[in-house]
């Protein structure tokens, strides 16, 4: 027997149905605020991802999923969307003929992490990007359609922490502060962590590591070294979400794993799951879009996994159980032809239809009835067939009663009977 590939995982029949569902209310969410779907490819260039999301961080130094075409091209399985929407929007020059453009997209992502409960090397996201708009309510309202998202959906037990790691000139004058605070104990910290304090030392702050941890809680805040104009954007995207009833706590340790992240970050966090496997989030780009080629303008955009939102949802939710409309019995070999004209032809009605061709007995295709959680069972035996007609069992109330073939799709809709 071969294997599944270790972090990968498959997703059966019983759970697409909440997948399923997750993704048509993140659709619906997202169109009601003025997202439009792209599809973009799961491979790009390498470059693509070292400009976007950064050469020194642990997605592209460590994570990537890379290797060489044919040709001589680096390609990388993507690791998270925004890159990949970004292209295509330089690429096809949209934001030429939409200056503010508001996109989504649903798929896969692959990212060779340890894999943990939740957390997996191929893992699915709802990205949603906002571009060409730098208001504090533009923030606001990226936020609030990722918590209207989350809430549409069902989930509970979230909160929402926010941040501002304010821009390239402030971020300068706080990385310096904290490279101070963190070298006298540059021993205490994980390999990683001691690589970072070079390349990266805001990351240090994401570390999960428990010494990293405990040597960082009382390093300075990258909040006291915002300037003005950081700060009045922050009081104005937090102003924004208490006067539309968002609630939010502020971790000004909140840092997100991506370099790109400018002024506001915000994460969803499940009280179930904790700080270390957070339902997702997402934060301001002000230069992204620029460095990959398109115009000076600035975006804003999050991701939520579908893993973690799948496992904040009970199986048996009834907006995501299977439900079969009729399930046609047909009994004996005589009927089998006849049975199965029935059955195309209530499906073709637009019903849900299912039965069996392979001789099972009625007390059988009854409990099959039974697991597809069919509302109505059509049986029809020679003695129904004879006259034409069929029986009826109404598989709530246990009411049975015989039928005209013809009439079957009106007693489903509720038409007669």
């Amino acid at each position: 027997m071969i294997n599944l590939i270790k972090g990968f995982h498959d997703i059966l029949p019983d759970q697409s149905l909440k997948w399923a569902f997750i993704v048509n209310k993140a659709r619906n969410c997202l169109e009601r605020f003025g997202f439009r779907e792209i599809v973009t490819p799961i491979m790009e260039k390498t470059e693509l991802f070292q400009r976007g999301i950064g050469r020194t961080t642990d997605i592209v130094e460590k994570e990537m999923y890379t290797f060489q075409d044919i040709g001589s091209d680096s390609l990388s399985l993507r690791p998270e969307a925004t890159a990949g929407i970004l292209r295509a929007v330089v690429e096809h020059s949209m934001l030429k003929r939409e200056p503010v453009l508001k996109l989504f997209t649903i798929g896969p992502m692959f990212r060779r992490e340890r894999p943990s409960k939740g957390r997996f090397r191929q893992f699915f996201q709802i990205n949603a990007e906002t571009m060409g708009d730098d208001s504090p309510l533009t923030d606001a309202e990226t936020i609030l359609a990722s918590y209207t998202l989350l809430d549409d959906i069902g989930v509970g037990n979230f909160s929402l922490e926010i941040n501002s790691v304010g821009c390239k000139n402030c971020r300068h004058l706080y990385r310096s502060a904290l490279v101070k605070y963190l070298e006298p104990s540059l021993n205490s910290l994980c390999p990683d962590c001691q690589r970072r304090i070079e390349t990266n030392p805001l990351r240090i702050l994401d570390c999960k590591e428990p010494q990293c941890i405990a040597v960082s809680r009382d390093a300075p805040l990258i909040t006291e070294f915002l300037d003005s104009s950081c700060r009045d954007h922050f009081e104005k995207v937090k102003l924004a979400l208490t006067s539309i009833g968002v609630p939010f706590r502020l971790e000004p340790r909140l840092v997100r794993g991506l370099d790109y992240y400018t002024r506001t970050a915000f994460e969803f966090v499940h009280s179930q799951l904790g700080r270390t496997k957070a339902l997702g989030g997402g934060g301001r780009y002000d230069s992204l879009i620029s460095e990959l080629g398109g115009p000076d303008v600035s975006g804003i955009g999050f991701g939520l996994g579908i893993e973690r939102l799948a496992m904040n949802l009970p199986d048996d939710h009834a907006d995501f159980l299977r439900n079969t409309d009729i399930f046609v019995a047909i009994i004996g070999a005589g009927p089998l032809n006849p049975g199965f004209e029935l059955v195309s032809r209530l499906r073709r009605s637009g019903l849900s239809v299912e039965a069996r061709y392979s001789g099972m007995s009625l007390k059988a295709q009854m409990k099959v009835a039974d697991r597809l959680s069919a509302g109505w069972v059509v049986m029809i035996g020679d003695d129904e067939l004879a006259l034409g007609k069929a029986t009826m069992r109404d598989m709530t109330t246990k009411r049975q009663f015989l039928v005209e073939l013809d009439d079957i799709e009106r007693v489903v809709r509720g038409e007669i009977f």
